[in-house]
């Protein structure tokens, strides 16, 4: 009976293969942007690869205990592999931002990206060397011996490494501070790099303090005496960008009912991030994009905080993953939950799942209302189930979540399909409170948080970090729509509105221009930030607004968050 011996091989002679490998086989995507970034300093390059491959050599080598060893390997490899996927096929790059996207997404969103591609890439690059690992026998020495002989490798590797690096440190400095994303794609050490900070942020708020905000926040005389209730519709939306919208200029009628609407359109602005995690709150916070951050926002009461200090009803339907901590103390639904709807499949529901129930609560409302409305809108990379077969205008659409497998054609047609589907949506939320016009004076306001990009420079989807970010994921629709109770009422001039319409907005916009458009006043409202203010007839501008608000200066103390007031949630509708 013949017998298999399983090959032997020593620990450091182990480490140096699994280094060749991480370093040709894994980091295409850092590769191929090296050689963009170091163009005139081939040197530089060349140092900067010998010292990360001696670098990764001396780090895997320390590791090479046993027991130790092949786990610590195995791991490496498949997260290597997983990032490679996705850097080579989408452009993405795994930062801080895109795990923290990775920890929030649900079930349902990640299903999308778990295709046969991925499945077979993993099988390749990740199962198959691992199983190479596992089975071969590693020879280890006693333990001080191990250590001295791995002291011998270890030290000159890092000396070496760092005398490439400082022969060549002006070209290597230059690149890595011009080009901040490059160190970001080296795998495993970007991601692996990227989930302990994401992992220690979130450890350091476990203690979060939230300071209050606007807690002198009142009704302002225009919407007390609007004598009836004022309601402003807030569309957040998902993943849409301004180059497509046809109110934009595009080529292609994508808002044909937006346009018969007359609605307000901004033609240049801006969001704070490329990606929901960091946008959404973005753009509720009183934070513009340069002084935000996670930490800052976490720790701060937010838009629809300070509207419930004013006394304003402000509920928040949400058909998407979450509101990212915006709605905690807020009343709450998740429009996915409902069943037995033909707009709802697999977790995700078309966003035409808001309509009926944003009707009957138009109908019913007796109070001054802010009604948020988190869309699905154009979440990739399955373009082609964010909209129903009467919207598959553009065809042939990509039908499936693996772009590689479509032409540019086939992904803009699908993309340009969800957002002709949102420009019905948003029409939609005007008529219904046009319907209710009676007893309401009603007005909408859409603003995406983010872009995505289409295979432009070989980059799809979103995420990008922000300074190097191209405009396809940072340019978004920025629309709002007034009923003619509400422009009576508030004493907004849409025609002035509209010859505002090509100067530039962002996301720094939002929280004022919401607080604006409910008459709210507080300290922390700055109307030099509210995108409506200079077309408010003078005539009843007569309240004293706040000076704008300063982030050292703005909060009245501070709560603790297991003292904070339980939040109101409502996981279905019905």
């Amino acid at each position: 009976m013949l017998k298999f011996r399983r090959p032997e091989i020593g620990s450091i002679a182990l480490s140096a293969i699994v280094t060749l490998y991480l370093l040709l086989v894994t980091n295409n995507s850092f590769w191929t942007h090296a050689v963009t970034y170091f163009d005139h300093a081939r040197l530089g390059l060349l140092s900067l690869g010998a010292a990360l491959g001696l670098t990764t050599f001396a780090v895997l080598t320390s590791l090479s205990v046993k027991y130790v060893m092949k786990p610590v390997l195995v791991l490496l490899i498949v997260i290597s592999a997983a990032a490679s996927y996705f850097t080579d096929s989408f452009g993405v790059i795994i930062d801080k931002s895109m795990i923290g996207n990775a920890a929030v997404t649900t079930q349902a969103e990640a299903g999308h990206l778990l295709t046969g591609n991925l499945a077979l890439h993993l099988a390749l690059y990740a199962l198959f060397p691992s199983l190479l690992i596992v089975w071969i026998k590693v020879r280890h020495r006693r333990f001080l011996s191990k250590a001295a002989v791995n002291f011998l490798f270890v030290a000159p590797s890092l000396l070496l490494s760092g005398a490439l690096i400082y022969a060549n440190f002006a070209s290597v400095a230059y690149a890595l501070r011009e080009h901040r994303d490059l160190m970001v794609r080296f795998n495993p050490a970007g991601p692996v790099t990227s989930a302990v900070r994401y992992a220690l942020s979130t450890y350091r708020e476990r203690n979060l303090v939230v300071q209050p905000l606007g807690t002198d926040a009142k009704e302002g005389p225009r919407v007390v005496n609007a004598g009836k209730p004022v309601v402003v519709v807030v569309v957040a939306g998902e993943t849409a960008r301004a180059m497509n919208f046809s109110l934009n200029g595009y080529g292609r009628e994508t808002n044909p009912e937006l346009k018969a609407l007359g609605v307000v359109n901004y033609r240049n602005t801006t969001s704070c991030g490329t990606a929901t995690a960091v946008s959404l709150p973005c753009m509720f916070s009183v934070y513009p994009r340069k002084q935000y951050s996670d930490w800052k926002a976490r720790s701060t009461e937010n838009l629809v905080n300070v509207l419930t200090h004013a006394g304003i009803s402000v509920t928040w339907w949400d058909n998407n993953t979450g509101s990212k901590g915006i709605a905690d103390l807020i009343s709450f639904a998740s429009m996915t939950h409902q069943k037995n709807s033909p707009l709802c499949s697999n977790g995700e529901c078309l966003d035409e799942i808001f309509l009926d129930e944003l009707d009957k609560k138009l109908g019913a409302t007796t109070a001054n209302s802010v009604i948020v409305l988190h869309q699905l809108g154009s979440h990739g990379p399955s373009y082609y189930l964010r909209y129903p077969e009467a919207f598959r205008r553009f065809t042939p659409d990509c039908r499936t979540a693996e772009l590689m497998r479509c032409s540019t054609e086939e992904i803009v047609n699908a993309y340009d399909n969800s957002i002709l589907y949102t420009d019905h949506v948003l029409a939609s939320v005007a008529r219904l409170i046009e319907k209710h016009q009676d007893r309401i004076a009603g007005a909408m306001i859409y603003m995406s948080d983010h872009g995505e990009s289409l295979g432009e420079s070989g980059i799809y989807l979103h995420g990008a970090p922000y300074a190097i970010a191209p405009k396809e994921q940072t340019q978004v629709p920025f629309i709002a729509w007034f009923s003619k109770p509400y422009q009576a009422a508030m004493g907004i001039d849409t025609g002035c509105l509209s010859k505002d319409a090509d100067q530039p907005k962002s996301h720094d916009n939002m929280f004022h221009t919401v607080l604006g458009m409910m008459n709210v006043q507080t300290k922390v409202y700055n109307r030099g930030l509210d995108a409506f203010a200079a077309c408010t007839r003078p005539d009843v501008e007569k309240e004293k607004m706040g000076p704008g608000y300063h982030a050292a200066q703005g909060a009245e103390g501070t709560v603790p968050a297991d003292r904070r007031p339980a939040a109101k949630h409502v996981t279905d509708l019905l």
